[in-house]
């Protein structure tokens, strides 16, 4: 296969994960404009925590650059891959996708030639409508499934390749299909799915898929809810259900909500496509969130306790990321009915956070809570299990 110039815009976990993918067989520059990213890149430490990719740097042969200069990665590109932040923006109830849309008018003023991939995920009908305005059919949209923690091994081992193009325009399609085999030709699967499509149902599976899987989340949450509140065993009911081959044992360990960079924002983002097309379920699984909170919260409440220990705010095991953590929706509601909250978080070098104060010795930690709130179980809490309150009943996920 051609080797291609490829820049890779944007060194998060998509970004990364790509870059390192691509580099596998091409020639990849990761742009950033942040210069410790870029250096950390450089010096082979990728700058988000990702063991993966960091074994993969280190060992595996890529041709790999990072930089600051922007135009010069553009100019010499085949492709260049967008992959900067687009966060829901709640004052518009949209995707601030001004990102993606500054990039875009970079590239295009030193390369019209380039095919353009976006992968930051962005609301239906988005790139059809940068091409329409822009005359521009050379606009790509490929989604990403990712895990936090396990970006690269899920680029390696892809549940499926999906991109979106003009299917009536013979080579844009032969372009998808093209980068499609790019992303194959770099992962170890080699036989993983495939599907070329329309941009706007590409963009349209990224929302539905992390959509569901919210609704899951909810799903379990609130059978959690109900048997905690009728005095039932939650762990015994969910193995009971989940052993049908059809429902599955995943996604169904429960927590304070669903959390983490995708799904709140992607939901959000969905149910605002929904504006003008009648629906129930997707309206419910924005709200069942927030009821989730709001329970877990008043549980807490009524224990009685008058200062609440938060361990840990990262959404899952082994992460260090608690960018819009369910916990912290947990904690905004404790404070607002009373409860003082302390919070045990190593990743924080701040005396406080979010008007609570934060203790790094896990010793006084235990010492001042009267009860210990942990979204998820770990060993560093056997000492005080009869403080802890959580319901993460399989100590998972």
């Amino acid at each position: 296969m051609k080797k291609y110039n490829i820049a890779v815009v944007g060194i998060g976990y998509v970004g990364l994960s790509n870059a390192v993918l691509l580099a596998r067989n091409n020639r990849v520059t990761a742009v950033d404009v942040v210069r410790e990213k870029v250096d950390m890149l450089n010096a082979g430490q990728p700058p988000v925590v990702d063991s993966e990719a960091r074994e993969f740097l280190q060992k595996e042969p890529l041709d790999l650059t990072a930089t600051t200069d922007s135009e010069a990665a553009y100019r010499e590109a085949d492709w260049v891959i967008i992959s900067t932040p687009t966060n829901y923006d709640p004052d518009k109830n949209y995707f601030d996708t001004s990102s993606v849309e500054i990039v875009y008018r970079e590239i295009r003023a030193v390369n019209r030639e380039a095919y353009i991939v976006i992968k930051s995920t962005v609301p239906i009908s988005f790139t059809e409508n940068l091409c329409r305005e822009n005359g521009d059919s050379r606009v790509l949209f490929s989604p990403e499934f990712l895990r936090e923690g396990h970006a690269l091994y899920d680029n390696l081992y892809p549940s499926r390749i999906i991109v979106g193009t003009d299917c009536s325009d013979t080579e844009a399609r032969e372009k998808a299909e093209q980068f499609a085999a790019l992303l194959l030709s770099g992962a170890e699967d080699k036989n993983a799915p495939a599907l070329v499509m329309e941009r706007t149902e590409a963009e349209a599976v990224k929302l539905f898929a992390n959509t569901y899987l919210a609704m899951r989340v909810a799903f379990f949450n609130e059978l959690d809810t109900y048997a905690e509140m009728k005095d039932l065993s939650a762990k015994r009911i969910i193995q009971g259900v989940c052993l049908d081959k059809r429902i599955g044992d995943i996604y169904n360990n429960p927590s304070f909500g669903y959390g983490g960079y995708c799904l709140p924002k992607d939901t959000k983002q969905l149910l605002a496509n929904y504006s003008d097309v009648p629906n129930d379920i997707i309206a419910a699984v924005v709200t069942a969130n927030a009821t989730r909170k709001d329970y877990i919260a008043e549980r807490i409440a009524e224990s009685g306790a008058e200062v609440a220990g938060v361990y840990r705010l990262t959404m899952k095991l082994n992460s260090d990321n608690f960018r819009h953590s369910a916990i912290l929706g947990v904690i905004r509601r404790m404070t607002d009915a009373g409860l003082e909250v302390v919070i045990y978080e190593p990743t924080i070098t701040e005396d406080t956070y979010k008007g609570s104060r934060v203790i790094r010795d896990l010793g006084e930690f235990k010492r001042v809570s009267d009860i210990i709130v942990a979204n998820r179980l770990s060993d560093d809490l056997a000492d005080v299990k009869d403080k802890v309150y959580t319901r993460d009943l399989f100590s998972r996920d």
